[in-house]
């Protein structure tokens, strides 16, 4: 079981700066704030295919996996300022930075590197 981690007056310790932005989307998932949780891999990629053709492109993949921040972004102007994050002095980042997080983890997940990814690539584990 993990713990939640000890604060100081700068930063979450002992997190990486991604562990810290994900985890405030953690607790609304498990608030029950999050989109549905698919059943099997087919329905995952149904929650992110929107032009239904079977294969998850990078601006599909960034759209699906933004809805977080846009929860959080509470003035909707694309930055979530320390105030909107519910960690202490957190660090400003703007959706532009986000999707470029995304665009990383989406070229690392398309194993096959043809520009989309399948069921079985946007289930599979986080390529790190």
């Amino acid at each position: 079981m993990h713990s939640l981690p000890h604060t100081n007056k700068k930063n979450v310790v002992g997190w990486a700066p991604a562990q810290r932005f994900l985890f405030p989307i953690a607790i609304m998932f498990m608030l029950g704030q999050g989109p549905t949780y698919a059943q099997n891999q087919n329905d995952y990629l149904a929650s992110f295919d929107a032009d239904g053709d079977k294969r998850v492109s990078l601006d599909e993949f960034q759209r699906a996996m933004s809805w977080a921040f846009e929860q959080m972004d509470k003035n909707g102007d694309g930055v979530l300022s320390p105030e909107e994050q519910l960690v202490p002095k957190a660090k400003t980042f703007t959706l532009k930075e986000h999707h470029d997080r995304l665009a990383i983890q989406f070229g690392k997940q398309d194993r096959n590197h043809d520009g989309f990814l399948s069921a079985k690539e946007l289930a599979a584990p986080p390529q790190m």
